[in-house]
Parts: structure tokens; sequence; C-alpha cells
């Protein structure tokens, strides 16, 4: 089965879809069978992709209210390993629709099971809130993956995440592990950078990768070309620094491809 991650943080701006957009690609390229769920009504992972959103007609949101089965809303992106289930705002709708729905966190997990053989990864990317959206993708994952802006608020609401994470560990998926937490947005010549990342570190000993993403040109931009980094700048310190990742999550769980290669 694929290994799911899911890339949450209720704190908006903080290169959570970037790193969504990215480290899929990432994994992608390093020849791992990935799929992106997009799970914000923003929609922006597909865009990030090349989809327009205003032309999906089926999405996630299609797939949570029970009328569409996940395989039936993916479709594949530039990349030949990376898949795509996308989202555009009619998922707004999905948080009233399910508040009276039976086993309405669990939507997406049995969503997920029917293709999980399919992956060796599965990336969900959140909103920035922690509503039923995120409740749903916290659910069906192996693992949270936290992007971190490396400025001074930047443990603000972590503890709330965190303090979330383990009461679904609880209530809903005793599974659910910290997949690690991601220095984004870092600027070399800031000091406060530095400092942040020194205290991150220092507070969550073993638990922040190493790579950390720069801020960097070519990383903000890519979106507006509908492409992945590595497909708009391969040799930028953005796509340099999301590589870096993938090999690191690609390290760290050896089991996720070894699992759908066996079978």
């Amino acid at each position: 089965m694929a290994k799911i991650i899911c890339i949450a943080n209720q704190k908006g701006g903080v290169g959570k879809t970037t790193t969504a957009i990215n480290l899929a690609a990432g994994l992608a390229a390093a020849e791992k069978k990935t799929l992106l769920v997009d799970m914000d009504p923003q929609g922006n992972a597909g865009s990030g992709l090349g989809v327009d959103k205003a032309a999906v007609e089926t999405s996630v949101y299609h797939v949570l209210i029970g009328e569409k089965r996940l395989s039936e809303v993916i479709r594949r992106t530039e990349l030949d390993f990376l898949d795509l289930a996308p989202a555009n705002t009619d998922l707004t709708g999905a948080e009233i629709e399910l508040v009276s729905a039976v086993a309405r966190e669990t939507r997406l997990r049995k969503a997920i099971g029917e293709v999980a053989g399919n992956y060796d990864f599965i990336l969900i990317d959140c909103p920035p809130s922690l509503g039923l959206l995120t409740l749903n993708a916290l659910t069906a994952a192996d693992t949270v993956l936290v992007p971190l802006q490396c400025e001074y608020y930047a443990m603000e609401g972590l503890s709330q995440l965190l303090n979330t994470v383990e009461l679904v560990r609880q209530a809903l998926n005793p599974q659910l592990a910290r997949e690690g937490i991601l220095l984004t947005m870092f600027d070399p010549r800031n000091k406060l950078c530095h400092q942040v990342a020194d205290d991150v570190r220092a507070h969550f000993n073993g638990e922040v990768f190493s790579s950390v993403i720069p801020r960097n040109v070519r990383l903000s931009e890519s979106p507006s070309f509908g492409k992945p980094v590595i497909l708009y700048d391969v040799t930028s310190k953005g796509a340099t620094a999301y590589l870096a990742l993938a090999d690191e999550v690609i390290k760290k769980n050896p089991a996720a491809s070894a699992a759908r290669a066996s079978g």
C-alpha cells in the first residue's frame, strides 16, 4: 500500500501547497508512482500542475459526498509518474454537506483505500484550517508533514496543529505519526531565519528535515506557468531543495515503493 502523507498547517502562506506540488513532482521524478490529492477548495495544487480549475467538472468534492469514486476523478499530469485528484471551490460545500453525514471524518480514507495499491506515495494538500477537510486528511494519512515558515510567528499555531494530530490519533487514526517539520522560505541573509531554524531544530530534535526550502524567485514564478519548479527551472535553488526533500522522504520510507513492486 502507498505511504500516505498529509501536508498540513492551519497558518496560511507557509508554502504548504508549494510543498505538496513540488514534493510530489520530486517523488515522480525519482520514478515513484505518486498521487496528489487536493483537499483545498482554492484548488491551487491543480493550477500549479497546469489544470484549469474552471474546467474541472468532477473533483474531490464529488468523492467526499459519495457521487464518484476517487479513481473516476484522478487525472494524469505532465509528469509520467504523477497523478492528480483535483479540487475547486465546490469543495467548500463539503464542509457544510458532511456535517450530519455518517462517518464524515473517514470519507477520504475509504476513497483512498480503493486506489492506494496503485501508488508508492499519496500526498494530501490541506486547506489552511483545522476544519472537516483537514480532519478527513489526517484520518486518511499515515503521517503528517508540517511546512513551517522561518519567521517570528513560526511557532504560533504549531502547538494547536500538533494537539489536533494527537486528538485524531486518539479518536480516529491511532497509527498517525509525524513525518517531519519542513523549514520553508529560508533567507540565509536574515539572522532571524537562522534563529528560528535553530530554535525549531532544538525543540523538535530529530523531527526537522535536513532539506530547507529557500526563498526563490523561480519557485515563486513556476505556479503561474502551471508547472512544478523542476519542469520550470530544474537548476534553480528551489528545485534543488525539493529534489533533496524527495530524496529524504524516499530514504525514510523504503517500504513504500517496495510494497508496490512486490504487489
